[in-house]
């Protein structure tokens, strides 16, 4: 599958006739922070206090460089579109005034203009990422092939990125705070069992466990669960590469051994999901057929 340009910013965001103005028109306005409102699409909520002492010293020192990016909202207010991290920071450097380029944006591309800045600067964790994707999608009804259109990124990805606001809170909570990775994260979606699913996030972390030690964690785990009895007796290969499967995957794979033959069951959640597992098992001209 062709890889979209991640970078497209504007142009990838804004209808044409806003696109030309952006590029022809790129006059830097002065505007007092007080006139300019929090984004309420914002898809950042952490914020790390050390990078951001050392933006604040940075202004303090050479002034804000780059301009935010707002929308007129009437009566002589603004609401930020892009660079909230520049404006806390230039309000704690104690300026009043800030440059910034008035845009002209609808909900839908004012969230996804922010979304495309944050992931350029990669500064959302993969929660936060996930929820940005989700919000588009619920919100705006968007597909994930929309949404994959307007950051640049393929839509199996933005399908994987979503999957993860499946994990319960706990989980996702570990995994906002990079104690555990987005490749932990997919061992864990195979698991079925809420609880099952934090009492083994636990031990990654606590473990400091690899993808793959995960996933012999995971694997002795289905041994000792009365719920899934056949796969105690796959012999050792079988497992690994059920594991394997499960991995690549991203969802519950489950072999079946059958005398000399078999079966394989793999889980989708809907169907975007099976479209993406089609495009992963798939060439690429087969997959289309199916689409």
């Amino acid at each position: 599958m062709e890889k979209k340009a991640l970078g497209k910013g504007l142009g990838a965001v804004l209808p044409e006739r806003d696109r030309s103005s952006s590029a022809t028109g790129q006059r830097v306005q002065y505007i007092a922070v007080q006139q300019i409102l929090p984004n309420p699409l914002q898809p950042r909520h952490e914020f790390s206090n050390e990078d951001l002492a050392h933006l604040v010293d940075s202004i303090k020192r050479h002034g804000l460089l780059q301009p935010v990016l707002v929308r007129l909202k009437g009566d002589g207010m603004y609401e930020l579109i892009a660079g909230e991290r520049r404006i806390r920071a230039a309000k704690l450097a104690g300026l009043s005034v800030i440059p910034a380029l008035v845009r002209t944006a609808t909900d839908e591309q004012s969230m996804a203009l922010a979304l495309v800045e944050n992931i350029q600067r990669s500064n959302l964790n993969p929660i936060e990422e996930a929820q940005a994707y989700s919000r588009l999608i619920q919100e705006f009804g968007l597909t994930q092939e929309d949404v994959a259109t307007r950051v640049g990124k393929d839509r199996s990805s933005v399908a994987n990125m979503v999957r993860l606001l499946t994990l319960p809170i706990e989980v996702q909570q570990l995994v906002a705070t990079n104690q555990l990775s987005v490749g932990h994260a997919k061992v864990l979606l195979s698991v079925q069992g809420r609880a099952t699913q934090i009492r083994l996030a636990e031990q990654i972390v606590s473990g400091r466990l690899s993808v793959r030690a995960a996933e012999r964690l995971v694997a002795r785990s289905r041994k000792t669960t009365s719920s899934a009895p056949e796969q105690s007796r796959l012999p050792g290969d079988l497992a690994d590469l059920e594991a394997q499967l499960r991995r690549g995957l991203g969802t519950k794979v489950v072999i079946r051994p059958r005398n000399s033959g078999g079966e394989i069951a793999i889980q989708y959640f809907s169907q975007e999901d099976l479209t993406r597992l089609v495009e992963i098992l798939l060439p690429e001209p087969q997959s289309r057929e199916l689409t």
